[in-house]
């Protein structure tokens, strides 16, 4: 092997020699020689690119006035390069042959310009290809969606190239912009599936998550009828596989930005049933996996959908083969492993999307035979995909509280979720895990005693100073779930680890929703009287503060509601009542709100008023006469001439107080 390899290499520098002429006529028919070597062997394309045939074809190419047959030929052998292993695709790219192949483009010759593009769509749909370097020149993008209708091959590699390539907004909108789908619209018409499939590709590559592009697909039409109905007729049943699942991804794409109803029958009757069919035991498994990610994307978010789903096909059931999936003795293991691996995650993907709204598909998921052991299990997955898709699962099935109160207690899922939480994860594994954690402390949920018991205090007030937002909310959100009807000795636990200073950050934070998931985890703390006193005895300084600021502050509505709900709290209890009546700022605020035109806020500052007065309660009388100097009681009666009801019978049982 080693003479061979060496014999090889010899003949590999004459070849590359061969290509020092200066007499055109057998330069080309120099180049063609070796092509006839390199087509079709692995091995030789290695040798003579270790030879150096590669810098010597740039300089050929880069020569000016270099005949166009010659750099035909030269485009065709670094396409042939190209078509190697790795390493020489790797080599290409250190060479700079992307950039100059991509010059090419702009070349008079069509012949030259498709092996042009034949290398560039052989690199930039690689694994390893930088397919960002297309967007880098603004010109580029433009000269490829013209050179669209040049030819079948200029066709089949730009759609190719393209789909492969758009990865972001920024270069949907740059493909948008320059007419791409009016290029790429007569393309799915075509006699050719090699044509039709990567134009295909391409709109699903410039229409996912985005709702412009999407409208505008939705809304085009060519030769009488709309892109989604070209779409539609993709998907008959005569066509490939890939065809059809790929027509179903489109339409996927369009109905979840937006630009189709969920209820139109191009969904419903076409894109849905394809999906679900995708599922089946005789299709490849990356044919089900795809088709399963695509169905759990469309429906993640509709309710009809997901009810139509569950009880399409056997969809359920189909999904519990995916987790016993095992592949035939052919693979390797390594390879095996992706397989099963791929097969699980997607399985849980539609699950979790399956069981987002409806009680009723959630009992039915929890009732398919081991599968809150399966999902337990990989919650521990070394894979991260396999326990991202497995928690996704869990969160969704936590939502249900008939499922928190049995299936959940069965199973005791939050050790390897507090597991996944006090270790080192990808952000949005975190996310969904803390999510869920939520969920399974809400004060009904038989987890709860046992989480809270595992340290679950600790790791919500860390997760509330972290620099992602979603952790600190989900952080805030388990904290007041926690607080909600607690002992004494959680919430001093609560206050003690999570300290005023974070508290107070978290009141100031930028994100209304952890403002409003604070603001109730402090109303959660401040229930029930003794707890009020207490919590008031030891921190009434920074809390009053806090109310004082936030009712000063420009906030929505509803964040100065909670916050007066706080106040009405605090006014419940026994000896916390005087941290009000001794806060002249508070009282000033009461009256203010009492008079302000949102009724919400209204009702919430009269509530107040009235656990001040209430009469039942040691010192009613002396609060009842403080308030009148603030002109409380005229405020009320001036309120009687509402309509609300609500906030009439309210001010009606305060008067009552100051009456009697």
């Amino acid at each position: 092997m080693f003479e061979m390899m060496m014999m090889d290499t010899g003949l590999g520098h004459v070849y590359v020699e061969n290509l020092n002429v200066s007499d055109a006529q057998q330069l080309l028919c120099n180049l063609k020689q070796m092509k006839n070597v390199v087509i079709g062997s692995s091995r030789q394309k290695t040798n003579l690119m270790l030879c150096g045939a590669v810098p010597r074809l740039l300089q050929i190419m880069t020569t000016d006035n270099t005949p166009s047959e010659i750099l035909v030929e030269c485009g065709v052998l670094l396409g042939s390069f190209a078509k190697g292993n790795e390493a020489n695709k790797r080599e290409l790219m250190e060479d700079g042959v992307l950039a100059i192949m991509m010059q090419g483009l702009a070349h008079s010759n069509l012949k030259f310009v498709e092996s042009c593009l034949r290398f560039l769509r052989t690199m930039l749909t690689s694994p390893i290809a930088p397919t960002e370097i297309l967007f880098q020149d603004n010109t580029v993008i433009p000269h490829m969606i013209q050179l669209l209708p040049r030819s079948p091959c200029t066709q089949e590699c730009v759609a190719s190239i393209l789909a492969n390539s758009c990865k972001t907004p920024d270069q949907q909108e740059m493909m948008f912009r320059h007419g791409a789908i009016q290029a790429l619209s007569p393309l799915l018409t075509s006699n050719s599936d090699k044509i039709r499939l990567p134009a295909l590709q391409c709109f699903a590559a410039i229409s996912y998550q985005n709702k412009p592009i999407s409208m505008a697909i939705a809304s085009a039409m060519y030769n009488g009828e709309s892109i989604p109905e070209l779409f539609c007729k993709l998907m008959a049943r005569n066509n490939t596989i890939i065809m059809q699942l790929t027509s179903a991804k489109c339409l996927a794409y369009l109905c979840r930005a937006g630009a189709i109803r969920p209820a139109d029958n191009m969904i419903v009757i076409r894109a849905m049933p394809t999906l679900v069919q995708m599922c089946k035991k005789d299709r490849s498994v990356e044919e089900r996996v795809d088709g399963a990610e695509v169905l759990a994307y469309l429906i993640e978010e509709d309710v009809s959908l997901q009810r139509t789903a569950a009880i399409t096909d056997h969809l359920v059931l189909t999904l519990a083969g995916f987790i016993k999936y095992t592949p035939d003795s052919s693979h390797k293991k390594e390879q095996a492993e992706h397989l099963i691996n791929e097969m699980r995650q997607a399985a849980f993907k539609v699950y979790a999307s399956l069981g987002a709204n409806e009680e009723d598909i959630r009992k039915r998921i929890i009732e398919t035979e081991t599968l809150m052991d399966q999902v337990e299990k990989y919650l521990s997955s070394p894979t991260v995909k396999v326990q991202l898709a497995s928690v996704r699962c869990l969160h969704s099935l936590s939502r249900s509280v008939q499922q928190l109160r049995t299936s959940f207690q069965d199973h005791a899922v939050w050790k390897p979720l507090m597991k996944l939480l006090q270790s080192e994860q990808p952000e949005e594994l975190l996310t969904v895990a803390s999510s869920t954690l939520c969920n399974l402390l809400l004060e009904f949920s038989p987890s709860k005693e046992p989480i809270v018991d595992a340290g679950a205090v600790e790791l919500l007030c860390k997760l509330t100073s972290s620099p992602s937002s979603a952790l600190r909310l989900n952080g805030i959100w388990g904290l007041m779930n926690m607080a909600f009807q607690a002992e004494q000795k959680i919430k001093s636990s609560i206050l003690a680890t999570l300290g005023t200073d974070q508290l107070f950050r978290l009141l100031t934070d930028t994100n209304v929703d952890i403002l409003m998931k604070t603001l109730g985890l402090l109303r959660n703390l401040l229930s029930t009287k003794p707890h009020i006193d207490s919590i008031m005895s030891s921190h009434s300084k920074q809390i009053m503060t806090a109310v004082i600021m936030i009712l000063e502050d420009d906030h929505p509505p509803e964040v100065k509601e909670q916050t007066l709900c706080i106040l009405a709290n605090i006014a419940d209890g026994n000896t916390a009542k005087d941290f009000i009546m001794s806060n002249e700022d508070i009282l000033k605020k009461l009256t203010y709100y009492m008079r302000h035109e949102n009724v919400r806020l209204q009702i919430a500052a009269v509530y107040c008023i009235n656990n001040l007065v209430w009469n039942e309660e040691e010192g009613a009388g002396d609060r009842r006469a403080k308030l009148k100097e603030y002109g409380v009681q005229k405020h009320l009666q001036s309120l009687l001439s509402s309509s609300d009801t609500v906030l009439f019978d309210k001010v009606k049982t305060a008067l009552q107080q100051f009456s009697s």
